[in-house]
């Protein structure tokens, strides 16, 4: 069979289906395979499930009354096929990548976007060489904007992703040094990331820039650009910060809009979606009815109150950047009794060590009541005035015992180390 035969067969499904859990009657179900399971084992259950096909590359699973399809590589074909529709729609799609921030702007796009058009956005933080092609063949004709969140911990990765989904827009949130092992090095971020820059610049496309990043405008010289920023950079357009204590207060076009975020360092994410919006000719109402419809989930920047603390979780990730600006944001809050719950950053690699150092080093220097560290990395680090845990479990047996009371307490780390449990003890 055909890409082309199966898109025509995909077209009177009802979507696609990689997990027999989520299975929806008429499905195709692709049997995807991986480092602890093969899905090919499932074909025959999706299919009794109700999936009209399923997708199989193993000869012994494609005999099911031709409900099955063999193709090579189940991926591959998954990836081609989103390909194929993404060309077949020919909906406009922005992409987005970046070190910190990606799946928050995103979402923030997407709040604005949809207030005049009908849009698909990635779901959640699916955003690798199996959720793009799953977001792309999300759309359909009704789609009037695709919005695509690629994610990567490796050079090479976003140029494949850039060729899946071949974006009219781009937008890099910032060079960071998150994934540092993968990329080797900050340098190599940089690197990783651009792949977005080249294919805009490769495909005469459209970036949106940050004007208040050298190294956006810097890497983006000779691509099309649309450009946000303070009045200070002379930008397309113009969004002040107001306040951030906590919640981000921000001016755009002599309107006011109060958001749910909090840190200064989502005053770009939101200036993002503004200036896309704006491009987009989204009235200033509508953009600030988008921006402040947005409330921050999954862990991400959540203020929740419990008992006499107030807790700022964002625990969905961290790493060396994310979690300089989280400290430095905690740190301007105009609140009494600070504390902080700092949990290990992973896939730094040979950088490990210093990164960490660094963290505790400015932790300390930020004065803060008490800071905790919890995991590894952080247990082999220097320290003066922080308490260390080798683990989770030696940090639960520690504040058992040691109530938190009348504090605001940040709570970070990398998503393996799931730190929303602390919410638990306290």
């Amino acid at each position: 069979m055909t890409i082309e035969n199966l898109h025509k067969l995909y077209l009177q499904s009802t979507g696609i289906s990689t997990d027999t859990r989520k299975i929806i009657k008429g499905n195709i179900f692709f049997a995807l395979k991986g480092e602890n399971f093969n899905g090919n084992l499932f074909a025959e259950k999706a299919i009794e499930l109700g999936a009209s096909y399923a997708v199989v590359d193993e000869k012994q699973f494609s005999n099911n009354n031709g409900k099955t399809i063999l193709f090579t590589n189940v991926l591959k074909t998954l990836q081609e096929l989103a390909n194929y529709h993404r060309n077949f729609l020919k909906t406009p799609i922005i992409a987005l990548t970046g070190s910190n921030g990606k799946t928050t702007t995103k979402e923030l796009i997407n709040s604005v976007l949809k207030e005049k058009y009908i849009t698909i956005a990635t779901q959640g933080n699916l955003n690798n060489h199996i959720g793009v092609p799953l977001t792309l063949l999300s759309m359909n004709k009704d789609t009037e904007i695709g919005i695509v969140e690629m994610g990567a911990n490796h050079q090479g990765e976003i140029a494949f992703l850039c060729e899946l989904a071949q974006p009219d827009y781009g937008y890099v949130t910032n060079f960071g040094k998150a994934h540092l092992e993968g990329f080797g090095g900050i340098e190599g971020v940089i690197k990783g990331k651009s792949e977005l820059y080249e294919y805009l610049r490769k495909n005469n496309k459209r970036a949106f820039i940050n004007n208040e990043d050298k190294l956006q405008i810097e890497k983006t010289k000779s691509i099309q650009s649309f450009s946000f920023g303070t009045k200070n950079s002379f930008p397309d357009v113009t969004v002040e910060l107001l306040e951030a204590n906590p919640f981000l207060k921000i001016e755009y076009s002599n309107t006011t809009i109060e958001s749910k975020l909090i840190g200064t360092y989502n005053f770009s994410n939101i200036a993002a979606a503004i200036a896309i919006g704006a491009y987009f000719k989204i009235t200033p109402s509508a953009i600030k009815k988008g921006i402040e419809s947005y409330t921050p989930k999954s862990n991400r920047s959540q203020i929740i109150k419990i008992g006499s603390n107030t807790i700022i979780l964002d625990a969905y990730n961290a790493n060396p950047s994310s979690m300089h600006v989280a400290l430095e944001n905690f740190k301007q809050l105009k609140t009494k009794n600070k504390i902080v719950i700092l949990g290990d950053m992973f896939e730094l690699g040979r950088d490990a060590a210093l990164e960490h150092q660094q963290i505790v080093d400015l932790s300390e220097s930020l004065g803060f009541n008490q800071v905790f560290l919890i995991g590894k990395n952080f247990y082999t680090t220097k320290n003066n005035s922080s308490l260390k845990f080798e683990n989770f479990d030696d940090f639960k047996l520690y504040i058992t015992k040691n109530k938190i009371e009348n504090s605001q307490i940040l709570i970070k780390g990398s998503r393996g180390m799931a730190l929303e449990r602390v919410m638990d003890l306290i």
